[in-house]
């Protein structure tokens, strides 16, 4: 089964009050250091699948590059890092390749750059078309900007486009949000990725809402209930425009679903490289176990060749990881593949978790199929909690040395 890339680019122009994820503002300086360390990963990729006690399979059908922001890098970092992806895996024709990009950083030679690269497919970080709401979390651009930078995108031939909206933003109203879901449906993506706000400690405006603070427009963050709202009036809107859901956060026209993401949640495999980047790759020891790992969370670690850590997934493991990330489709699970690929005694330990959430109203059953109820989707955490049985062994790997520290 070919492979997924993903690339982490940790930079921003500036970093949105929102985010917590391993992305900051760095100077250029910087860049230049971390493309030659993302290209010397990419070259060495065998010997760290080997390292890893990973089976390396040279076949990529998807390439995504996210962050961060990559499109600030320069056209020559990423000719570079798409050079170093095409000398070491055999990238297939077909390839859906992605790069996330912030609106106003969309220049002539910038989508130039993409075309030259292969890229075929563009994700638009817009979070909302109302301008207020956009700059008040950190947000450079306008909704002009967007439509703009969306129509130069479609004249030189890069029409398969997502959009990101976030729900519960500072300023947002029923009245505001209806605005942005109504512009993203006259605009024609195919794509759409809808996230509810996230509060946890992680992102300076998080913080500030856990304490009660006004600092970042906390105090303009609509409630809890609201944000559900927003939430569900975006899945009725974008559905009955025939832009369907087919995963908690994600709605696309028919045929535009993400294939790279749709590995995650498939447990296909992926190999990432940079800060804070991800893989899951098959045990080159044990046919049907795979085996996880992930790059150091901070620019200076990853730098300074940190270890990695690694989790080996054991057929539990496995099993697990088939519910709460085959779950996160509306498609669903089902239980006659799951029953074939890990035996019924196996499955039968996961059929109270399946009741009680059927009776809780939170999952429901169509044939051998469970899927998550509207209701579901929106306890889609408390959910998958439940078929969480044992956590996984932890390891840290250091690179280079092949070296196994228990945690």
């Amino acid at each position: 089964m070919p492979a997924g890339v993903y690339i982490s680019v940790p930079f921003c122009r500036t970093k949105c009050s929102y985010c917590n994820f391993a992305s900051d503002v760095f100077s250029k300086s910087a860049y230049e250091n971390y493309v030659a360390r993302i290209v010397e990963d990419i070259t060495n990729a065998p010997r760290l699948s080997a390292e890893f006690g990973c089976a390396f399979d040279e076949q990529v059908d998807s390439i995504y590059l996210g962050g961060g922001t990559p499109s600030i890098l320069e056209s020559g970092q990423l000719l570079r890092i798409f050079e170093a992806v095409r000398g070491q895996f055999a990238v297939r024709s077909d390839a859906e390749i992605t790069v996330e990009c912030a609106p106003g950083t969309l220049t002539d030679g910038l989508i130039d750059t993409l075309l030259r690269v292969g890229v075929n497919r563009v994700s638009l970080g817009v979070q909302s078309f109302v301008d207020k709401e956009a700059q008040s979390v950190g947000r450079q651009h306008k909704r002009a900007t967007v439509l703009e930078e969306v129509a130069r995108l479609r004249l030189a031939g890069l029409k398969n486009i997502n959009i990101d909206l976030i729900a519960g933003l500072p300023h947002q109203s029923a009245e505001s949000w209806t605005l942005s879901l109504t512009e993203l449906v006259e605009l024609g993506a195919p794509h759409a990725s809808v996230y509810m706000l996230e509060v946890d400690e992680d992102s300076r405006l998080g913080r500030e809402l856990m304490a009660g603070g006004t600092r970042y427009h906390a105090h303009f963050v609509p409630d809890d209930e609201a944000t559900t709202d927003f939430y569900a009036q975006a899945g009725e809107m974008l559905n009955a425009a025939g832009i369907r859901q087919y995963e908690i956060s994600n709605f696309a026209r028919a045929g535009s679903e993400s294939r790279h993401n749709l590995k995650y949640w498939t447990r296909q495999p992926y190999f990432g490289f940079g800060v804070d980047a991800h893989s899951m790759l098959p045990a080159a020891a044990a046919k049907g176990d795979a085996v996880r790992f992930a790059s150091p969370d901070s620019l200076d670690a990853y730098m300074n060749r940190a270890p990695a850590t690694v989790s080996k997934v054991s057929g539990r493991d496995a099993m697990e990881e088939s519910f709460f990330l085959g779950l996160r489709l509306n498609r669903g699970v089902d239980l006659d593949a799951l029953r074939a690929e890990f035996s019924t005694k196996a499955l039968a330990a996961y059929n109270p978790a399946i009741e009680g959430c059927v009776g809780d109203g939170l999952l429901e059953e169509q044939g051998t199929t469970v899927r998550l109820t509207s209701r579901g989707r929106l306890m889609s955490n408390e959910v998958f909690a439940r078929f969480l049985l044992d956590e996984p062994a932890i390891e840290e790997v250091e690179v280079g040395t092949g070296h196994v520290h228990p945690r």
